[in-house]
């Protein structure tokens, strides 16, 4: 039977195939009013779609833990009730289909107020919905943002609480999976990294301090998130810097102390915390980082980045190079990939009622 195809199960949560699609910000929230960061129509229609076409894990966009948090205005948010309720109707309808509804919990931090990608996506002000920025250190992302405010340890700890606010929000909303976004150069990739992080104090210079944050979050957000569902971490790998940066090593590294702080499953990506960097994108360019931590430690893994072919997704998990694939820009162009795939592979993938004549 093909690997692709096969169920997964973390903790008491069975995925039915290892399709999975990754965290993609729709920037398509109410900036404003009662609704801000809730959920709406268009919400709706994106993930139930992917559901309805088979996929296995759906995680839902970057999902900011508070206002400041999110990437741009018309980013998701889960800091409020209202939030909760727009989020159940999609839950629900994910379940009903077969698929496990995920969520990704963030804080954008020094890269946060920023305009829709098609709009520029340059940072914004206080004129069109904007705030100012927080981050480690008052280092500016790149010489068109802003320089962030620096954050003192009060509002670190705030920061804390409210990723594990926002774990109890989700766990309310029907989400069986949650993920800590850790990668891409928001907030808690910035405190790992040294390029981004010039702290002085217990959050900053070593390897020990660099990572405080981050496991802090984890162990707030293991602590009120169930024992039997699982919650993963997103990484990203390497910042393609050849020096001064966070390196594979350090997530080798890293991944052993997330899985001893009950991190269930690493999903693998790469960049976005450094500016004017060289990445060689080509197929399946990130799955090297995957499979490092695959065979270098205990921890289950995700791998992510230009994977697109049915075969090349089986390929990857039948070398065990991860335990499941994300397919992000591909699931975009074809909302039943999981169900063409399954066709080309010979496996099982649930098909809605509706649907019947199509198989």
């Amino acid at each position: 039977m093909s690997a692709l195809f096969q169920p997964f199960t973390l903790r008491g949560v069975t995925i039915p195939n290892r399709v999975w699609m990754p965290p993609m910000c729709q920037y398509s929230a109410a900036p404003e009013g009662p609704e801000t960061g809730a959920p709406n129509d268009w919400h709706f229609a994106h993930y139930a779609a992917r559901a309805a076409g088979g996929t296995g894990l759906i995680i839902v966009e970057a999902t900011g833990v508070s206002p400041e948090g999110r990437i741009s205005p018309y980013d998701l948010g889960i800091w409020n009730d209202t939030q909760v309720e727009a989020f159940r109707r999609i839950t629900r309808f994910l379940v009903s289909q077969g698929t496990v509804p995920g969520i990704q919990l963030a804080h954008a931090g020094r890269k946060a107020s920023t305009d829709r990608p098609w709009k520029g996506g340059a940072p914004v002000g206080a004129d069109a919905h904007g705030w100012q920025a927080l981050a480690p250190s008052a280092v500016a992302f790149d010489d068109k943002h802003p320089v962030p405010t620096e954050l003192t340890t009060d509002q670190i700890q705030e920061i804390v609480g409210r990723f594990a606010d926002a774990a109890r929000r989700a766990l309310a909303a029907g989400f069986e999976v949650a993920e800590i976004h850790g990668a891409h150069g928001y907030l808690i990739n910035e405190f790992l990294s040294p390029h981004s992080n010039h702290r002085t104090d217990a959050y900053g210079g070593s390897y020990e301090n660099r990572t405080r944050f981050a496991l802090e979050v984890v162990d707030a957000v293991r602590e009120v998130w169930p024992d039997d569902k699982p919650l993963f971490f997103r990484i990203s790998a390497t910042e393609w810097l050849e020096e001064g940066g966070w390196t594979a090593d350090d997530t080798v590294r890293f991944a052993a102390d997330l899985r001893a702080h009950g991190i269930d499953l690493v999903d693998v990506s790469t960049g976005g915390n450094a500016s004017g960097v060289r990445i060689p994108a080509s197929p399946g360019y990130q799955v090297p980082f995957a499979a490092r931590v695959k065979a270098e430690t205990t921890m289950p893994v995700a791998a992510v980045g230009l994977i697109t072919d049915a075969e090349q997704a089986e390929k990857i998990l039948a070398n065990g190079e991860a335990d499941a694939v994300l397919l992000g820009r591909e699931l975009l162009r074809s909302p039943s990939w999981a169900r063409h795939a399954a066709r080309q592979l010979g496996g099982d993938v649930h098909v809605p009622d509706q649907y019947h004549r199509s198989v």
